[in-house]
């Protein structure tokens, strides 16, 4: 199955170094997504490189999941990427400087479409892939402006 890519923007009057020091590292995520819990780096890894591996704790409402990422793409004040293991999604945060500051930009693709396991859970438990979607659309939008507070305050 192939969900829709999603993906949003938001221009932020900081400087890109600064957005990089709140999102470069997938273990503060926590701080700005509505979904997520808690990021740990899995035992063995030290620091934030390519083939890093962390465990997330998300949850919405009363229902909680982990998920295990890897780090598959790291330029260090311009992208973090990674791919969660369960669902084969692969989130991305992009950097790219403007007069005023920067744009963030956070992308979700699933260049592999989604596990089938994945896809049965989200029909399950989460009210089917075009509601699921609507949700992140709008957690997405929510971690932008987080960062954007942040890096702005």
């Amino acid at each position: 199955m192939q969900p829709p890519a999603l993906e949003d923007s938001i221009d932020i009057a900081a400087a890109p170094e600064t957005v990089w020091d709140l999102i470069g590292d997938p273990r503060r995520m926590s701080e700005w997504s509505p979904q997520v819990v808690s990021v740990r780096l899995r035992e063995g890894f030290e620091r934030i490189e390519v083939g890093a591996e962390f465990t997330n704790r998300n949850q919405i409402d009363e229902l909680a999941w982990t998920t295990h990422g890897t780090v598959v793409r790291l330029d260090p004040g311009r992208e973090l990427a990674f791919r969660i293991a369960e669902n084969w999604v692969v989130w991305s945060y992009i950097i790219e400087p403007t007069e005023e500051g920067c744009r963030l930009t956070e992308r979700r693709d699933a260049p592999e479409g989604i596990s089938d396991l994945s896809a049965q859970w989200t029909d399950k438990y989460l009210g089917g892939q075009d509601a699921f979607t609507t949700v992140m659309r709008t957690d997405v939008r929510t971690t932008l402006e987080a960062v954007r507070a942040a890096a702005e305050g």
